[in-house]
Formats: structure tokens, sequence, C-alpha cells
């Protein structure tokens, strides 16, 4: 399949296909297909709902990664006006895979941070792909920080294939980057609502992942490991990819069942690369959702609820040993 669809999209690839053909036709030859589009446009509305209703968990780490799938500044320039950027951590340089500024959202100031991949070559060179380095954590609690000075609820959009792990990274502090922002994080004095609204790798995407109501879009995922990275530890075969997305269970209703997540925000269409408008609006009505419920909460105990949302969290299960047999 060419770059705007994934192989098992190939049913609908080939029907939007047709409906263009037909469309052209009916501008420029002059043909009365009216009737026909509108039959095939039921027709793809109904093999949609049938291929994104039956996706394996890979087959959502995929749409995760959809070239197509909208990215942290288009939600940003979907949902807040008068956006305006702040640069760099202050110390070492502007890391350009974490976005940082201030908007608002239907007339209220929110302080909005955000993971950036980058579409084409160039913005995913000037982005590095969306691993930060340790500048970008420390660019992202600085902001944070800033927030919290000024009372603004922060709005954070993960999508990250994970912390960028160069040699530079590592002799710069990525690990303690990360786990200073965690533990900064949990005694911010506002309310922090995140989204994961693509790839949630590891620290890379747990460095800004700490909040008080964590949400994930319906064909995101977050895990400790990248499926191929788990397959290339345990089979030494990173085309065992599929196999281990389904041994991590990331999937956003995997992560709902285990306690570790809010909520999952559905995909209009079937994936948010088809309606990022629409995709859009039902993140800013959960976010303002959350905001009323968060605001109404004193200070201690919002910071006390976030801490004790993290160290409760997970499910376990245990069992009876078996019985000894002896020899």
């Amino acid at each position: 399949m060419n770059g705007a669809y994934l192989d098992f999209e190939k049913p609908i690839a080939d029907l939007e296909n047709k409906i263009q053909e037909m469309k052209d036709l009916s501008l420029n030859g002059g043909f009365q297909l009216e009737g026909e589009i509108l039959l095939l446009e039921k027709k793809l509305e109904k093999v949609q709902k049938e291929v994104y209703s039956r996706l394996t968990r890979w087959q959502r780490v995929l749409l995760a990664r959809h070239p197509r799938r909208p990215q942290s500044s288009d939600y940003i320039s979907l949902m807040a006006a008068d956006f305006l950027e702040i640069h760099g951590d202050r110390g070492f340089a502007d890391d350009k895979a974490v976005i940082t500024g201030f908007g608002s959202i239907d007339s209220k100031p929110v302080a909005i941070l955000g993971q950036q991949k980058g579409k084409d070559t160039k913005q995913k060179l000037k982005h590095n792909f969306g691993m930060a380095h340790p500048e970008g954590y420390r660019k992202a609690l600085r902001f944070m920080q800033l927030a919290a000075k000024f009372s603004l609820p922060i709005l954070i959009f993960i999508d990250t294939p994970g912390a960028y792990p160069g040699i530079g990274a590592e002799e710069r502090g990525q690990a303690e980057a990360i786990a200073h922002n965690l533990r900064e994080m949990s005694f911010l004095p506002v309310p922090v609502v995140i989204f994961v609204i693509g790839e949630g790798a590891s620290g890379g995407a747990l460095g800004i992942g700490i909040g008080d109501r964590v949400y994930m879009l319906e064909n995101s995922w977050y895990s400790v490991i990248s499926p191929e990275g788990c397959a290339a530890i345990l089979w030494r075969d990173a085309a065992k990819a599929p196999q281990a997305a389904e041994a991590l269970k990331p999937a956003a209703f995997d992560l709902l069942e285990l306690g570790i997540i809010d909520g999952v925000i559905p995909e209009p269409g079937g994936s948010a690369h088809r309606e990022p408008a629409q995709q859009a609006q039902r993140i800013k009505e959960t976010f303002l959702t959350a905001l009323d419920e968060l605001e109404s909460t004193t200070t201690d105990k919002l910071i006390r609820n976030r801490i004790q949302k993290f160290r409760v969290m997970g499910q376990f299960y245990e069992v009876e040993p078996l019985p000894r047999q002896d020899s």
C-alpha cells in the first residue's frame, strides 16, 4: 500500500479511490453518477466500521504510527486560540521534540505541552522523530512550573517512540531528567490532564506522564517498551512484534481494564486521521469535563490524590502454589 494507507486498510482504499474516480467523471465528464456515489459512500461507511472494529493490538500500534495521524501541533491548532509557544530549557538548548506554550480553550487560559514527531522528512529530522533529549524534559518541567506559578491548568499530549537513546543524551543526564520530572510533576499544585494521542513508549512518555487524569485515544498505545523492542529481547526477532503486542497488552482497552488510565476516547470514522477536527472536539470536551472536576478539589487533596493514583496503579493476581511433591 502507499503511505496513506496501511495494509489492512486496503478495502477502504479501494472504495475511496473508486468514489474519487466517479466524482471526477461526474465533474469533468458530464456523467450523472450521484446515485452510484451515494451507494458507494454508504458501503464505505459500513466497510470502515468492519475494518476498525476487529483490529488486533498490533494493528492498533500501526494506526498509532499512521503517517496521516494528527500530532500535538494539529490538536493545538484545532483546540487552542492564540497559542504562544515558549522555547528552551534555559540551560542547554530548545528541544524541538517538545512543544510548550500558552493558549485558551473555550476562553479558558491553559498551559499546553506536547511531544511532536513531524510528518515529512524535514520535520521528522527537526523534531528528532518525537524523541526528546534531556533538555526536552527540562524544558517541559520549566514550563510546567511556570504554569503552576500562574495557576494555569496543564494539558499534555503524549506521542513518542521513546526518549532519545544517543550518547549525548546519556551524557547530559537523560535518566536523571526523566526521574526528576516524575518527582516534580507529582507535586504540581495545578490540575494536570494527559492524553496519549499516538505512541506512549517507556520513560520517554512517562517523563511527562504524571497527571490527575490520563486518557488514551482508542488506537493509541502505552507500554514499557515497543512491541519490536520486546520481540527483539525475548525472541531475538523483531518480526515477532505482533506476537509481542498481544503479550504486552499496550492498547487503550487493556490499560483501562488494568486501571492504568482513566478513560478511552473513541476515534471518529474508526481512526483519528480520518476526522481530525471531530477527534480534537472529543479531546477538548473530555479535557474540560475533567477540569471541572479537578478545579473543585483543594490543592492538598489534588496532590495527595495524584500521588496515590500512581502508587496503587496496576492489578495483580495471586494464585495458590502447586502442592509440593516430596521425592
